[in-house]
């Protein structure tokens, strides 16, 4: 089990396709490879027999055939990238910075200065603009090799050049970030609609494909760092829906020892402490429940110089009276345990 509570395996391969659309980082969204024919800049004719034409394909089709075969990387944890079996990650700090950036906007144009400020922040050097322009040369050169002399396209179509800006030219299925937020996204939903199997089914598996922290071994400058932030964040919401989820479903003892790590790994989350008394309470520990309570509460005066949330202390007062709506069968079905006392 890892740190926020899922089981740690070896990852899957990200899931279903959902098309990889071009657009600039940040910008309004334009569809690739629409009606019109492709030209010969943009596809080159196929070499083997029996293949389609890539006008005929699908734009993630199309994509992952530019490469010559499967594309695979991981973000989720330590920073891997494969083409065909072989990694196309680089040793240095800044290229692996370009593919991590490049890699989780695939199918988006990340402009040239937030590629600039991800390497140097707000005051390059001088040279910025020629040095970032030897990065994706070598970048280009470990995806050409990966790809091998036989594949449809070459390595300047899959990482391209557009205006201003760089793009990976490669399906969003291919990236496991993009596997992760389509079940969270759909734990979410069942969350809400009261289906709480399907909502820690859904919660489970995106987190399982989660290997350790965000790009844990690279380097990450601005805009890496609010992409990790913004991923941790996602990441410990859903570990939430599922411990949610779960005790709705009466698995409040089986949910003690994690929630006991993850209330020591976040002391003044209110959220999983709520969980945490919830899961206690209904397993006869009371006492134990009431303690959490008063542990969060003094960490939060001695530190930030607050109570808890009005929800919290009126969850504690329903323990207090030992209030029905705390039982299993009793509680609603479509809120947090949170918001169980809401006002």
């Amino acid at each position: 089990m890892d740190h926020t509570g899922g089981p740690t395996q070896h990852r899957n391969d990200p899931a279903k396709p959902d098309g990889c659309r071009h657009r600039t980082l940040g910008g309004p969204m334009s569809e690739t490879g629409g009606a019109s024919a492709p030209t010969e800049s943009g596809y080159r004719r196929v070499r083997h027999a029996g293949r389609r034409p890539a006008a005929t394909l699908s734009i993630a089709e199309r994509d992952s055939t530019r490469c010559g075969g499967k594309v695979k990387i991981q973000v989720l944890g330590t920073l891997y990238a494969e083409v065909n079996g072989q990694s196309i990650v680089p040793t240095a700090g800044k290229p692996r910075q370009i593919l991590s950036l490049l890699a989780l906007h695939p199918g988006r144009v990340v402009p040239v200065p937030t590629l600039m400020e991800e390497l140097w922040g707000t005051k390059p050097p001088q040279s910025a603009l020629a040095t970032l322009q030897t990065y994706i040369p070598q970048l280009r050169r470990r995806l050409g090799s990966a790809m091998g002399p036989d594949a449809p396209g070459t390595a300047k179509e899959v990482l391209a050049t557009r205006h201003n800006g760089y793009v990976m030219e490669i399906p969003a299925e291919s990236v496991d970030v993009h596997a992760y937020e389509r079940m969270a996204t759909e734990g979410r939903s069942a969350f809400r609609a009261g289906d709480d199997v399907v909502a820690a089914d859904r919660s489970r598996q995106a987190l399982m494909l989660w290997q350790g922290p965000a790009l844990v071994d690279v380097r990450v400058g601005p805009a890496l760092k609010i992409e990790v932030m913004r991923l941790e964040e996602s990441r410990l919401g859903t570990v939430e829906r599922r411990i949610d989820a779960a005790l709705r479903l009466g698995r409040h003892t089986e949910l003690l020892p994690e929630l006991t790590e993850l209330t020591a790994r976040h002391p003044q989350h209110e959220g999983l402490h709520s969980q945490a008394m919830v899961a206690l309470y209904r397993s006869g520990r009371q006492a134990t429940a009431l303690d959490v309570y008063r542990k969060l509460r003094i960490r939060l005066i001695e530190e930030l110089g607050v109570e808890p949330s009005p929800q919290v202390q009126r969850l504690h007062q329903a323990m207090l009276v030992v209030d029905p709506q705390l039982d299993v069968v009793a509680g609603p079905r479509r809120i947090s345990t949170f918001d169980l006392y809401a006002a």
